[in-house]
């Protein structure tokens, strides 16, 4: 059975580039019959808010991508990391590392110095601290013992066969001094537990990967199938992020465009199914698979996610259009008022067309980029909604 999952931290708002690593996943167990589960990663107590993790639910509402089981949140989930910490601890999977900041940066200064990748030197594993008392003054660290020989190696579904030596990696920290869990400790444990079968998420996800095989493999687990999508970049060729110019997709919703505009675009960051531009939410569930997906970054165009929006806005019938539309009339200053018969839907005063007052009003910024609608709203209205 295939489970999938997205997992955000809810530090702010989503953008297009984070949405899309809840859409592959999603679409991939719709189409697999599977599982789609939302797991909030709130680990990060500082930034954390209760507001952007509504601001996900919501956005992942507003764009039909509704998970099965969640929301998880790892904060909930404490006394489980413990658990496998302790258990990790009393089979020499992990070990308590009581090396000062300090010492860490002498460390690191005198490796760049002679030229070698800063990493840690292991000076806490057990063989390597034989006869040493360990301070009372400081909290120690807990890492995990990466192997030392060999390469962790696996077949990415979009990047294919990906080999690193272990030698490239330390033991990496997977429990603060105050025994709360880091991030890559968390996932190998949510995974598991969850039990994931395919991780399709962003590529700069692609250096935890390795560090994330190794503690599951330790665990005696298998390793879910991974695959990592390409970037997605600015018109610019910058990364997608919240620094560099992308909106909160809300703000899409906010500004007029229909969802399935949004997931048509946002399917073809990415992935491709033939020569297909413009498909229904259906036709891409149908369509999904994980061969379609390409390693090349991807470019955000917002002329191209409009021309999207017009194609689909296109195909909504009079009744849907309608119903869509009143919030953004309403919220424009046009008072609308349900009537009781056809007849009385326009007052004697007023001409039968109302394309005057939508082409007024198509000039705010709200439906400039839809002066069509305008033409749609006569017959929309006359035979759907009953207002005026």
């Amino acid at each position: 059975m295939v489970r999938t999952r997205f997992a955000p931290s809810p530090t702010g708002f989503l953008h297009l580039g984070n949405i899309r690593s809840a859409l592959f996943p999603w679409a991939f167990a719709r189409h697999h019959g599977g599982t789609f589960i939302l797991r909030i990663e709130d680990t990060d107590q500082e930034r954390s808010t209760s507001e952007a993790t509504q601001a996900i639910v919501d956005t992942m509402h507003w764009l039909g991508l509704e998970y099965d089981e969640g929301p998880y949140h790892q904060m909930q989930r404490m006394d489980r990391y413990r658990e496998v910490l302790d258990d990790m601890l009393a089979r020499g999977l992990a070990y308590r590392c009581y090396t000062t900041p300090a010492e860490l940066e002498q460390l690191r200064t005198e490796q760049m110095a002679r030229g070698e990748k800063p990493r840690y030197d292991g000076r806490w594993r057990p063989e390597n601290a034989k006869g040493r008392t360990p301070p009372d003054d400081i909290a120690p660290v807990f890492r995990f013992r990466n192997p030392d020989d060999g390469v962790v190696a696996w077949d990415d579904a979009v990047k294919g066969r990906i080999e690193i030596a272990n030698r490239e990696l330390d033991d990496l920290v997977i429990a603060r001094a105050d025994c709360t869990p880091t991030y890559n400790f968390c996932v190998v444990v949510d995974d598991i537990d969850m039990r994931i079968t395919h991780v399709i998420r962003g590529d700069d996800h692609v250096n935890n990967t390795p560090r994330q095989i190794n503690i599951m493999r330790a665990l005696g687990a298998t390793a879910p199938v991974y695959a990592h999508l390409p970037t997605v970049l600015t018109p610019d060729g910058e990364r997608l992020s919240k620094r560099h110019g992308a909106r909160g997709v809300l703000q899409y919703r906010d500004d007029g465009y229909v969802p399935e505009a949004i997931v048509n675009y946002l399917a073809r960051l990415g992935w491709a199914h033939g020569d297909a531009e413009v498909f229904s939410v259906d036709e891409f569930v149908g369509w999904f698979n994980l061969e379609g997906l390409t390693s090349s970054p991807a470019r955000f165009d917002p002329e191209k996610l409009r021309w999207l929006d017009h194609e689909h806005l296109k195909r909504l019938d009079d009744a849907d259009l309608g119903h869509r539309l009143a919030p953004f009339l309403v919220a424009s200053g046009l008072r609308l008022t349900p009537t009781q018969s056809r007849r009385n839907r326009l007052p004697p005063s007023r001409p039968r067309s109302c394309k005057s007052d939508f082409r007024r009003m198509t000039m705010n910024d709200t439906f400039r980029r839809n002066r069509d609608i305008a033409e749609a709203l006569d017959a929309c209205l006359a035979r759907e909604l009953g207002f005026i």
